[in-house]
């Protein structure tokens, strides 16, 4: 199953939005590091944004950062997006998102005590049930990166999870473009 948070209502940015696990938001200043070299990236090992990771578990859900070691997590992607918050700022919303995104997989029991003013929700969710919530019938809101996250790399990849976690290579190409 995969865990999903719903995001907070403080939160300036897609408040209340179903979303991912957790972004990593890796930050300068940090030692260790957790900014990461293109070779990282290239080898897939990103020990940077891994440790972001942890920390960022930690400060949204409460999950004990002695719960993980950085060998813990596969680097599946990268996603460049961007994104206004019209859906909950209006059309004329000043604010949105333009990042890189990198996807982690883990699959480990942890401790949950979520931050109230990070996370408004949670659940977790097989693939099918992923499917139903995310019709637009079920009337929840999704970040936008999940959506293109779920749709081209999540729903395709779900069945290879335990071959990634045990170190498939990566081996994905570019994700074509939806019309």
């Amino acid at each position: 199953r995969l865990l999903l948070q719903q995001r907070a209502k403080e939160k300036i940015t897609f408040p209340e939005v179903w979303t991912n696990t957790c972004c990593s938001h890796p930050l300068t200043g940090y030692t260790p590091t957790e900014q990461d070299e293109p070779h990282h990236v290239a080898d897939g090992s990103v020990p940077g944004v891994k440790r972001a990771a942890i920390r960022k578990l930690e400060h949204e859900l409460g999950i004990p950062a002695s719960q993980f070691e950085i060998d813990d997590f596969r680097f599946v992607a990268r996603l460049h997006y961007w994104a206004a918050d019209a859906v909950t700022h209006g059309p004329e919303s000043p604010f949105g998102e333009h990042e890189i995104d990198y996807v982690l997989f883990v699959q480990k029991t942890v401790t949950l005590e979520p931050n109230a003013s990070e996370v408004g929700g949670f659940e977790y969710v097989t693939p099918e049930q992923l499917l139903t919530l995310m019709m637009p019938e079920s009337g929840r809101l999704w970040s936008p990166w999940f959506r293109i996250l779920a749709t081209r790399l999540l729903l395709p990849l779900w069945s290879r999870l335990p071959a990634i976690l045990d170190g498939e290579p990566r081996t994905l190409s570019r994700p074509t473009r939806s019309v």
